[in-house]
């Protein structure tokens, strides 16, 4: 069976990459084989060692977005596949391609960059739900909360019974 048809890489990944090379000297050779074998094993021939996982509440149709946990660092002795390292990418399983999105460390950060992920990849005819509607939603929220202040202190100021 042939390979992925296409490996590339967003520019942030790089800049990503370049700032753990300075503490992690293998990553470079470790992402190559990580994604000749793991990634590989995965899409292609669907094998599943629990180590990736696709990532939810994107609301993003195509492409799907997973996340690599299980990533082996040689330079991370003793770690093995839980070396703490996490891939975040993109896989067009039309185009049968790859494009990697974030690389970091999990003793530096928790969680993948989303806003990073919805900036490249928004669904089409659909923006994204948090910048949408939560500003809109907030601001007739608190409207309405006002217009019923407003019409309880007119009425009390006519001196009616509200209850």
């Amino acid at each position: 069976m042939k390979k992925l048809n296409e490996v590339s890489l967003l520019p942030e990944f790089d800049k990503d990459i370049k700032k753990l090379l300075k503490r992690f000297k293998t990553l470079e050779n470790d992402l190559d084989i990580f994604i000749e074998s793991e990634l590989y094993l995965y899409h292609k021939l669907n094998v599943d060692n629990k180590g990736i996982f696709q990532i939810p509440n994107l609301h993003i149709d195509e492409p799907k977005i997973y996340k690599a946990k299980k990533f082996a660092c040689r330079s991370l002795k003793g770690r093995g596949s839980r070396s703490g390292i996490r891939v975040i990418y993109a896989y067009f399983a039309k185009e049968d391609k790859i494009e990697l999105i974030e690389i970091y460390y999990n003793g530096d950060k928790i969680k993948e960059d989303r806003k990073r992920i919805l900036k490249h990849y928004k669904s089409k005819g659909r923006q994204d739900i948090a910048e949408d509607l939560t500003p809109r939603l907030s601001y007739q929220s608190h409207f309405l909360s006002w217009q019923k202040i407003i019409l309880v202190y007119n009425l009390i100021l006519n001196n009616k019974k509200i209850w």
